[in-house]
């Protein structure tokens, strides 16, 4: 009986990755790495000298050549907060009027 003999293949070329695979690899992973910040819109109440201080400071800015938004100087003000000590913070706190919490009655 004739025995069968099987094919001998060559074993299967290893694909290199092309340019463009390559890219969009690089492009996934760097989208991965550059995560979203999840944002919180939220509202307050300031004294009217308060929101005053806001347009100075972005005035300054402004003569600075840097254009700025309210939201960019309370963060830049809150981390300037985070680098005091706690008797600094609490003199920086202390220093401030107190607000009536709540919205303000209409035609104030």
């Amino acid at each position: 009986m004739p025995t069968r003999r099987t094919p001998v293949t060559a074993p299967a070329p290893v694909a290199q990755p092309d340019a463009v695979a390559v890219a969009k690899s690089e492009r996934a992973s760097k989208k991965e790495a550059k995560h979203r910040v999840k944002l919180v819109r939220d509202s307050f109440t300031l004294p009217v000298d308060d929101f005053a201080l806001i347009a100075a400071l972005k005035s300054r800015a402004l003569l600075a050549q840097r254009e700025t938004k309210k939201s960019e100087l309370i963060r830049a003000g809150l981390r300037a907060l985070s680098a005091l000590d706690d008797k600094a913070l609490l003199a920086a706190l202390q220093a401030l009027t107190p607000v009536k919490v709540g919205r303000p009655l209409k035609g104030q």
